[in-house]
């Protein structure tokens, strides 16, 4: 009797213990990785939208260490970086017509290029490959003046453009989004 007992009460504790686990992984708050969002508004009211995770460095070389050069990385982490714009829109000079997209880059030492695809809803890798891909562009790149512990995307407004700026490191890259 005293054996079921045990067992009944080791069971109650793992069962416990896998609910508040899975608990804690439902809550995206919590992840290492937490979620962000970054928005801006177009002349006409119309908007862009990005969500993403946002990784930190921890003390890690990042790019050319934990994202390697050359190598398509899903700007940022766990699920898929989700592009969303309410209007048609020009990347980098480049159509993009409104809709839902997800983004990746290839970051490099001296140039990065912007992946906009088609595919959503999938887990940030592996990558979807190229046949679900709508285009690629390069991206502008500077040097912050100090490091940036947290992977960021924000959009700056500059009259009609909204420039949207990937941060981290020590590395900034950046795009022009226009309404087209």
């Amino acid at each position: 009797m005293k054996k079921r007992v045990a067992v009944l009460a080791v069971s109650c504790l793992i069962f416990m213990l896998f609910t508040k686990l899975g608990a804690a992984q439902g809550d995206k708050s919590k992840r290492p990785s937490p979620p962000a969002q970054a928005a801006c508004t177009l002349p006409d009211g119309k908007t862009i939208t990005v969500d993403y995770s946002s990784p930190r460095a921890k003390g890690r070389k990042i790019y050319g260490g934990l994202v390697p050069y050359g190598e398509v990385w899903r700007a940022g982490a766990n699920e898929a970086t989700t592009f969303v714009t309410d209007s048609d829109v020009k990347v980098g000079g480049k159509d993009v017509p409104a809709g839902s997209y997800t983004i990746f880059a290839i970051p490099n030492a001296d140039k990065w290029t912007l992946i906009i695809n088609k595919k959503t809803g999938e887990w940030g890798i592996p990558y979807p490959g190229t046949d679900s891909e709508l285009l690629r562009v390069d991206m502008i790149i500077s040097k912050l003046p100090a490091p940036v512990e947290n992977f960021t995307i924000a959009f700056d407004k500059n009259g009609p453009v909204c420039t949207m700026r990937m941060d981290w490191e020590t590395t900034r890259a950046s795009v022009d989004i226009a309404k087209k």
